[in-house]
């Protein structure tokens, strides 16, 4: 059986990745407000242009089939909110922060990796967006370990 983007299973993939980098991207922002050290800000900003080009690229990839994006769930977003604001308003040194990036990260990379597990028939282009994503977060989490 031949797979393509048109696909139920590509189009629900793709549309986890375009929520995943937009949470992303709010928690990093959300971080980004409490960091002073120049390292984290560099590491924080190299990895919200990555996540901003996967974005793009999901987004497009939908866009050709008339698919729309999803959203984070709302519940999703506000606890992230809730939590990086406790936790950095109790402590918001960088290993703090970093901490809450790679907690951010390792959820993301479990996120997406059930979704590549569940969206067994999506085509080869939506498995890369993914597991360029699941790159993405991995990445970062080793970029982050020094600072804890």
């Amino acid at each position: 059986m031949s797979r393509n983007i048109e696909s139920h299973d590509s189009v629900l993939l793709l549309q986890e990745c375009s929520s995943g980098c937009k949470m992303a991207l709010e928690s990093m922002d959300d971080i980004r407000a409490h960091v002073e050290d120049k390292q984290l800000r560099q590491l924080i900003d190299k990895y919200y242009d990555e996540h901003v080009k996967l974005g793009v690229d999901c987004r497009d990839m939908l866009d050709r089939i008339g698919a729309d994006t999803k959203e984070p769930g709302m519940f999703a977003k506000a606890a992230a909110k809730m939590q990086t604001a406790m936790k950095m308003a109790m402590n918001d040194d960088r290993t703090q922060a970093a901490k809450l990036l790679t907690e951010g990260c390792n959820m993301g990379i479990e996120t997406i990796s059930s979704s590549i597990n569940e969206y067994r028939d999506a085509d080869e282009k939506s498995v890369a967006i993914a597991e360029r994503l699941r790159n993405i977060e991995d990445h970062m989490v080793g970029d982050l370990q020094p600072l804890i």
